[in-house]
């Protein structure tokens, strides 16, 4: 059974920094484009970055220069270093292979701006 778990959330200023970690125990991980998505309350989730297996790297326009994804495929593990943060940024955030697999979302780490 897949199973994501996020963590590294938590309630920060705008301006400062988080850095959100997600443990995938998910077999051949290491070939697995890896995705962060965040849910703001009464909005659709959306992708935020993407990371495939070879390092290459992509970001949504709202978070580029600001957000960097990174792995450690040893370790089955997917970052996500948030910069910058600003109160837009407020949402659940979550991780899961792209495209993402309904079977596979965690319960996400909550992430809060304050302005």
């Amino acid at each position: 059974q897949v199973r994501m778990v996020e963590s590294g959330g938590g309630l920060v200023q705008a301006g400062g920094s988080l850095r959100l970690s997600c443990q995938a125990s998910i077999s051949i991980f290491a070939f697995k484009t890896m995705g962060w998505y965040r849910q703001a309350p009464g909005k659709q989730r959306e992708l935020v970055a993407s990371i495939k297996s070879g390092g290459s790297t992509n970001y949504a326009d709202s978070v580029k220069g600001r957000f960097t994804i990174s792995r450690d495929n040893p370790k089955n593990t997917v970052y996500l270093q948030m910069n910058g943060l600003k109160p837009e940024d407020t949402a659940v955030y979550y991780c899961n292979t792209f495209p993402a697999v309904n079977n596979n979302w965690g319960q996400g780490t909550q992430v809060t701006v304050s302005s």
